[in-house]
Parts: C-alpha cells; sequence; structure tokens
C-alpha cells in the first residue's frame, strides 16, 4: 500500500494554566507544535487555526508596551472538531472504493492567535518535516496536498499571503473571509455557504417578522466594511433601519487596552436603546467569548436581557472552563444561522468510544480530559500535583452540549472537507492512465504531482456524504447549501438548547429563501411568549400614512390621517391611495366601498311626484286647447291669430310631455332628444309670443294715417316670424346631433357615494349656443310686450305676455344656481322642475284669463260688449280687427 500523508495541522500556542495556585505546562512550551500527528503518504489541509482545540486568553492584562497578558486556557468544545476529522481520515482509509493504496494522514496546528505564528506555520507546511525552510522538501511522506483552516477572517489572509504562491487548495470551513476577491484567491474554498445567502436569509427573517429597527454589533472590522458597502443598501432598499451599526476589530489580536476600552465605552449605550429589541451581532465563536466577557466586566448583562439577539453561522457559546458561571440568559430566545448539519453515520460510536486509556496517539485527550471533567488521567503530570484523577467511569455523551457536543455542528463541515479532497484526489489519480501503477510508480507520481492540478477536479466535485446530504461547489467555489434557523434556549445551569425552526434554500427565488415555523420559537421571558416588536415607533394603522421624520432614518415616521378621499387598508402605509372609480373611501379612510349607481326613476316618490306632475299640467293643456277648439269662433279666440295660439298650446303641451325623457335609466335616444326636443319646442313656443307681440305693434302702427305698416300687417308675418325663429333653433341642433352629440355616460366623481348614470351633453359650446339664443328670443318678446302693453285694444295680449315673460326669465335665472349647487339625479330633478315650471307659467299667464272669460264671463267673449267700449278703444280694435 502506498503511503501518502494528508495533514491537516492545528497550530497550538504555548498554554499555561494554573492549578491550585501553582503554574505548570500543559502543552509542550514550544509555541507551534503537533499535538496530533498521523502519518501519511499525502497530507490533507496542513493548517487548521484557532479552531480545534481552541485556546483564548484567560485574562486581559496589560504587559509593557500595551501587549495582552499571555495567559491561555483550553476551549473543551472544540476537541469536538478533532474527532470529526479523525472519524473522516479513518473512514477514508478503510474505504477501498476511495484512494485505494494511498494513506491520508494529518497533523493539526494551533496559531497562537497571531499573524507571526500563522505565517511560521504556513512555512511549515511547505518545508520538509521540522525544517522550516520553503521550497525544499526531499521526502517523500507528508507531501501536503490541501489545507483545511478553521480561520477566522482576521487571519484567513495570513497564510492565504503564503500558501496561494504554491496554489494549495484551501478549504475554510469556519467563518468566510468575504473580503477575499474569488478572482485573486483562486485556490480558495468555502466549506459554507455564500455569506450574501446568509444575509438574504436573515433579511428575510426580519421581513418575516416586521422587525424594521435594528442595532448591529461586528466584532470584525473587515464584515463590517462589506456589511455597510454590500448588505447595508439591500436591507434599506427593503425598509430595514439601522438604530446604530458598531464595529471593532477582533479582540483577540487588539494589542492595545486603551483602543478596546475606547470602543466599549461608544459601544456602551448603543445596544440597549429601547426601541431596538432585535439585534444582529456579527463575529466568530471567539467574539462571542470576549463579547460577553466585557458584558459581565461592565456589567450590563442585566440592560440587554429582552433582546432578541440575531446570531450569524460563525456563532458558537463556548464556556471558559473557570468562567462558567457567566450569565447566558441575556441570549436566551436568540435566533441564529447556521450552518446546515446532519447525523454522520456511525459519528456517535466513534465519539462514545474514546477515552485516555484506548487512544494513545491523541495528544489532545488527556488535557481535554482535564478540562471537561476536573480530573487528572492516571500517569500524566498532574497526577502528581494534588489533582482528582479521573476514575475511567468518565465518557464524552456525559457531558453537556455547552462542554462537549456529541451532534456534528461545524465538525459537519470539517467532515465534508477532508471527503472533498479525497474525491478530488480519487478522480485526479483515476483520470491518469498510470492510476494501476505499481506502488514504487505511484510513490514516484505522488511526489511529482503538483498542486494545482488538484484544482481541476475540486472545482467539480460532487457527492453524497454518509448523512445522505449533497457536497459540491458553485462557481465561486462556495458550498451549495443553505443554512438552518436556530432558536437558543438557555437555562439557569448555563445548560442550553438549539432547536431548528427553519431554514433557508439557495434555489428558490430571493423572497421565499427563508421557510420558518414562528410557533416553534421559543422568545425571551420578557416578551411573555408573544411575537417582539422592533420599529422606531408605533406602527401607522389603516386610515393613516406615514410622514417622514426630519433629520430621522426612513423608519422613523409620524403617522397623519389619509386626504379626503384616500384609503390605506394596511398597517404602515408611505402614501394613501385613491379606491377605483366606481369604489368610494369609508369615513375611517380604511376600506373602499362600491357605489351605488342612481338615476332619477319611475319608482320612487321624487320620479313618481314629477310624471304626475307632467301628467297633470299635459292633462291642463289638453283642456285649454280643447276649450278654444269649441269657442273659435268667440272674438276672444279669434284676435291675436288662433292659428299661434294653438301652435303656443301645442308646444307647451310637448314640453310637458318633454320631461319624462328625463326620468329613467338614460339610454342612446332619450339622451338625443332631451335638450333638443326642449330646445326646439321652447324655441316654437316663445317665438309665437314674440309673433303675438309683434302683431300688436304692427297693428296698432297700421292705424296711422298713411302709415307704410299697412303691407306688413297679416297673418304671414307671424308665421314667418314663427318659422324663422325655429328654423335657427333647429339648426343649432342638428350642427349639434350631427357632430357631437349627447350619450349616455356615468359621473363617479360629483357625488362620493354614488355613481350618477346621466346623458354627457357632448359639445357644450354648441348647447350653451342654443341656450343663449333662446334667451335672446324671451328678452326680445319681454322688451317688444312691455312697450306694447299699454296699446288700446279689447283683447291685447301684451301684458300677458309681459308677465308670462317676466316668470319664465326668473325661473331660469333662478334654475342657474340651484342647478349648479344640487348633485346626482337632483340635478335631473331640478332640470325637470324648472321646465315645468316655466311651461305652467306660460300656460296660467296667457291662457288662465282668457279661460276664465270663456267660461265664467261668456257675455265679455261678445260683439254687444266689445260695442260698449270706448269710442278711441273702439276703433282700435276694429282697425285691428281687419288687419286680421
Amino acid at each position: 500500500m502506498v503511503m501518502i500523508a494528508v495533514v491537516i495541522v492545528l497550530l497550538l500556542p504555548h498554554v499555561v494554566s494554573e492549578t491550585h495556585g501553582v503554574k505548570c505546562e500543559v502543552w509542550d512550551p514550544h509555541p507551534i507544535l503537533h499535538k496530533y500527528y498521523q502519518p501519511g503518504d499525502l497530507i490533507i489541509g496542513g493548517i487548521v487555526f484557532q479552531t480545534f482545540v481552541l485556546t483564548t486568553p484567560k485574562s486581559f492584562k496589560k504587559r509593557p508596551g500595551g501587549i495582552l497578558s499571555e495567559e491561555w486556557i483550553v476551549m473543551t468544545e472544540n476537541y469536538q472538531h478533532i474527532l470529526a476529522l479523525v472519524f473522516a481520515i479513518k473512514e477514508i482509509n478503510e474505504n477501498l472504493q476511495i484512494l485505494p493504496n494511498i494513506t491520508l494522514g494529518f497533523n493539526i496546528y494551533d496559531s497562537y492567535l497571531s499573524a507571526r505564528w500563522t505565517y511560521h506555520a504556513a512555512m511549515q507546511l511547505v518545508s520538509t518535516r521540522n525544517r522550516p525552510v520553503p521550497n525544499y522538501k526531499c521526502d517523500i511522506q507528508d507531501k501536503v496536498t490541501a489545507i483545511i483552516e478553521g480561520l477566522g477572517s482576521e487571519n484567513s489572509h495570513h497564510i492565504t499571503n503564503v500558501l496561494d504562491i504554491y496554489r494549495v487548495p484551501q478549504l475554510l470551513y469556519g467563518s468566510a473571509p468575504v473580503m477575499f476577491d474569488d478572482t485573486q484567491v483562486p485556490s480558495f474554498y468555502q466549506m459554507v455557504p455564500t455569506e450574501t445567502h446568509q444575509y438574504m436569509g436573515i433579511l428575510q427573517l426580519l421581513l418575516h417578522f416586521k422587525w424594521t429597527w435594528v442595532g448591529a454589533i461586528f466584532v470584525v472590522g473587515v464584515k463590517s466594511e462589506w456589511f455597510v458597502q454590500m448588505v447595508y443598501p439591500v436591507f434599506s432598499q427593503h425598509g430595514i433601519c439601522f438604530a446604530f451599526i458598531e464595529s471593532c476589530s477582533s479582540l483577540i489580536v487588539a494589542n492595545n487596552w486603551g483602543e478596546i476600552e475606547k470602543w466599549w465605552v461608544k459601544l456602551h449605550n448603543a445596544p440597549t436603546d429601547k426601541t431596538a429589541n432585535v439585534l444582529l451581532f456579527y463575529g466568530d465563536s471567539h467574539s462571542m467569548i470576549v463579547f460577553r466577557w466585557l458584558l459581565s466586566w461592565f456589567n450590563i448583562t442585566q440592560r440587554l436581557k429582552g433582546k432578541v439577539w440575531i446570531l450569524t453561522a460563525q456563532m458558537e457559546l463556548k464556556f471558559f472552563p473557570n468562567r462558567r458561571n457567566w450569565d447566558i440568559q441575556t441570549l436566551h430566545g436568540a435566533v441564529s444561522m447556521a450552518i446546515h448539519s446532519n447525523e454522520l453515520r456511525g459519528f456517535q460510536q466513534f465519539l462514545k468510544s474514546r477515552e485516555p486509556s484506548g487512544v494513545k496517539e491523541d495528544g489532545f485527550i488527556r488535557d481535554f480530559w482535564l478540562y471537561a471533567f476536573d480530573c487528572a488521567v492516571p500517569d500524566s503530570v498532574l497526577s502528581n500535583m494534588n489533582m482528582k484523577g479521573c476514575t475511567g467511569e468518565e465518557r464524552l455523551e456525559n457531558l453537556p452540549e455547552h462542554i462537549f457536543e456529541m451532534t456534528t455542528g461545524q465538525g459537519y463541515s470539517l467532515y465534508n472537507a477532508v471527503y472533498a479532497v479525497a474525491h478530488a484526489l480519487h478522480a485526479m489519480y483515476s483520470s491518469s492512465s498510470q492510476s494501476r501503477a505499481t506502488i514504487e510508480g505511484s510513490r514516484t507520481k505522488l511526489k511529482n504531482q503538483q498542486l494545482w492540478e488538484l484544482h481541476y477536479f475540486l472545482r467539480r466535485v460532487s457527492f453524497n456524504n454518509s448523512a445522505g446530504d449533497n457536497v459540491s461547489f458553485d462557481k465561486n467555489r462556495n458550498l451549495v447549501a443553505g443554512f438552518d434557523v436556530l432558536n437558543w434556549l438557555t437555562f439557569p445551569n448555563q445548560s442550553f438548547l438549539r432547536v431548528k425552526v427553519g431554514s433557508t434554500d439557495p434555489k428558490t427565488p430571493a423572497d421565499q429563501v427563508l421557510t420558518i415555523n414562528e410557533n416553534a420559537i421559543t422568545w425571551h421571558s420578557g416578551f411573555n411568549q408573544v411575537r417582539p416588536l422592533s420599529v422606531c415607533n408605533d406602527n401607522c394603522y389603516p386610515g393613516y400614512r406615514k410622514k417622514q421624520k426630519e433629520g430621522k432614518p426612513f423608519c422613523c415616521y409620524d403617522c397623519t390621517p389619509c386626504s379626503q378621499g384616500m384609503v390605506s387598508g394596511q398597517n404602515d402605509i408611505g402614501e394613501c391611495f385613491k379606491c377605483p372609480d366606481d369604489y368610494y373611501p369609508d369615513k375611517d379612510h380604511v376600506l373602499c366601498i362600491p357605489k351605488v349607481i342612481t338615476f332619477l326613476s319611475y319608482e320612487e316618490p321624487l320620479g313618481i311626484g314629477l310624471a304626475t306632475g307632467t301628467l297633470t299640467f299635459s292633462f291642463i293643456t289638453v283642456l285649454v286647447l280643447g276649450t278654444f277648439v269649441k269657442h273659435n269662433h268667440t272674438p276672444i279666440v279669434k284676435a291675436n291669430n288662433r292659428n299661434l295660439t294653438y301652435t303656443l298650446l301645442i308646444s307647451l303641451l310637448l314640453g310637458f310631455l318633454c320631461t319624462l325623457l328625463f326620468i329613467g335609466r338614460p339610454r342612446n335616444e332619450t339622451c338625443l332628444l332631451r335638450h333638443a326636443a326642449i330646445g326646439i319646442i321652447f324655441s316654437t313656443a316663445v317665438s309665437c309670443m314674440l309673433a303675438k307681440t309683434t302683431t300688436v305693434v304692427l297693428a296698432f302702427m297700421a292705424t296711422k294715417p298713411g302709415s307704410r305698416m299697412r303691407k306688413w300687417v297679416g297673418k304671414r308675418i307671424a308665421s314667418s316670424i314663427v318659422i324663422f325663429c325655429s328654423f335657427i333653433e333647429i339648426g343649432i341642433c342638428a350642427v349639434w346631433l350631427t357632430t357631437s352629440p349627447p350619450y349616455p355616460d356615468a359621473d363617479m366623481h360629483s357625488v362620493m357615494e354614488e355613481i350618477i348614470l346621466e346623458c354627457n351633453q357632448g359639445s357644450t359650446t354648441i348647447l350653451f349656443s342654443g341656450s343663449a339664443y333662446m334667451g335672446f328670443l324671451v328678452v326680445a318678446s319681454f322688451i317688444i310686450a312691455f312697450f306694447a302693453r299699454k296699446l288700446p285694444a279689447s283683447f291685447n295680449e301684451a301684458k300677458l305676455i309681459t308677465f308670462s315673460m317676466l316668470f319664465f326669465c326668473s325661473v331660469w335665472l333662478f334654475f342657474v344656481p340651484t342647478y349648479l349647487s344640487t348633485k346626482g339625479k337632483y340635478t335631473v330633478a331640478v332640470e325637470i322642475f324648472c321646465i315645468l315650471a316655466s311651461s305652467a307659467g306660460l300656460l296660467g299667464c296667457m291662457f288662465f284669463p282668457k279661460c276664465y272669460i270663456i267660461v265664467l264671463k261668456p257675455k265679455m267673449n261678445s260683439k254687444e260688449w266689445l260695442k260698449r267700449k270706448k269710442i278711441i278703444e273702439g276703433t282700435a280694435y276694429r282697425s285691428y280687427s281687419s288687419c286680421l
């Protein structure tokens, strides 16, 4: 079998701890050492920084020059990552289907959390073992093939600066360094989904819960710059505002206590903003440790309770072994994004089998047992230093989750990273025609293998792991996967649970990325299990709109009522909107109500009353016409031209009947006939009045000796006046009906709650021209009749015509303001009333006195009574009669 070491290296700093007041060396005194080494023919990954058995400062004591104290303690939770790596390597080496005759190995390093030791470790990977001379490797074993990193974004670029020269594939399973340009770092692969997808999931989470006023805290400065440039505009476009955005470089790598203190003073009041109940916290697991330490240091933990924390996928609730009494209730009810993970087949059994006596090659297990179980393993250095000895009954499955996680967690991404490299190597060697060469040939081939050749296969790798999940990369070398949405439940004994309440899917549209079960979420007790609110101010309820507060973010606004005719049917509407034309807003400006269709109909009291009045006046007109026809040979009927009288009565009858066209649903026929018929009929009636008055004047002027007016006196002049004046009105109406005729229409705006069916008059210019012409005839008749009212004649109608025209003008003058002040069907009722009133006025003023004489005073309607008049009146009458 060809032995190929695939080394994953975790750099461990010089760790010193205090036990019972005595300082003791827990690790090798060298700053960088291989605490876990398994030889092989290929080395996968070489370096994993800051993650596996993560070490972190025990206390931040100032040293000369402002450097923080270098006292360190072990983070026991990260031991699970090492075991996930060992488990993956073990499965691959035992699987004859992947890389047969090739053994994978690994080294584990830690970085001392500094750029110096990060570069040191990178140099070791490209050098011969234990000889850190770059570009000089003479051994076939431990050939570095790929690197799996657990780097934070602060240190990612350090190792990239060194290893990218050699095109070593680098797989990151922890925090994604979004500052990298994919075109500049082509050897970089992320075993986590893209940051853009994570923030789209967070955006949809905020939109789902309607959280528009959010605080943001970034412990990693480079990430905050990326957020402000790339993410903040997208959040703003979707209506999310930030009460504050605070950031600071990682406190772990900070070298100035004054800088830390200054930053914390600036941040001290920001997350306690009472209106921002949702706080977005970004950083790696280290950042959360330090952040919780600072919360405890400045004693503001109580002030932050009752907030909803939104945590990114890098967050882990890790503990200092000697700081497990720190309050974690602040994070109760937090919602976090998490890299999707599943249970790996056989991983639980592998963890349960781990114990110090059975694993001698594990350089971490004794120290892990010390911090996890607070006991010393027999035959260890600490067993002779008054430490309580381990009984051998200690098991990993008995540890609380915050000390050791039995589920895969982030170890799932590391497991997939190892298999991705293994599958890419298998594809690369299988594609060669010499893949079935002898062991010696294989060793030579491995020695001469170029690292850059692996990239082609690694970018195209696609496989299903033992949990059934597909592992592949997109075009930007990010893992094609979604995130899980977790709800954190913390308990007073420092234990906690993470409950899956949702997930994100990168293959769905942006507005459907998030799937969440809100009923499964447990909120902080301060919210009484009611969905928390996080807005700059109270919502604007339906009927109101948002009005921007001057000098404030767009999420801060006042609420103003919608203006007349506008509605807003939802909360927090930016602008009220108008209802459709066939709807109207209710009194609260919340709903659009369908308008009622109205018109003057025969089925309502007003329509019935007007129709009854029309028929009544029409019947009276018929009676008057019948009376005049019956007594057509009497002097009072013969006087003043019987034909004009009959024409006038017929015109008045038709005028009364035309009002029926105004009642009922408007139709094409009724709209065409309404005003045209009234105009022609009234013009004819007024022309008859004008002709009567003109005849009286001409007859009187003809009685003068030598007058030339005699030739103008006669029935022809009267008929000519009526025909000429009527034909002018007929011509105007003909032009109107042919060029711009009236048509049925619906008025949706005059009355808010009604749709008024009416006749659109078409050309108002022609309509007003016809009305003006009729007004001219009325005025002319009135003036002539007024001057002829005292002319001597037994049956001089000038006085009657004067009163008739005066009444007619008065009715239509009062009609104009009344018509303009009414709306809806009442405008039609006013128009009908004016037609009836003016026609009735003409009928009454002209014919009531004559009917009175004909019916009740027949003696006055005889020649004998006429002879008793004065000589002058008699003479005038005889002259006037002879003309007729």
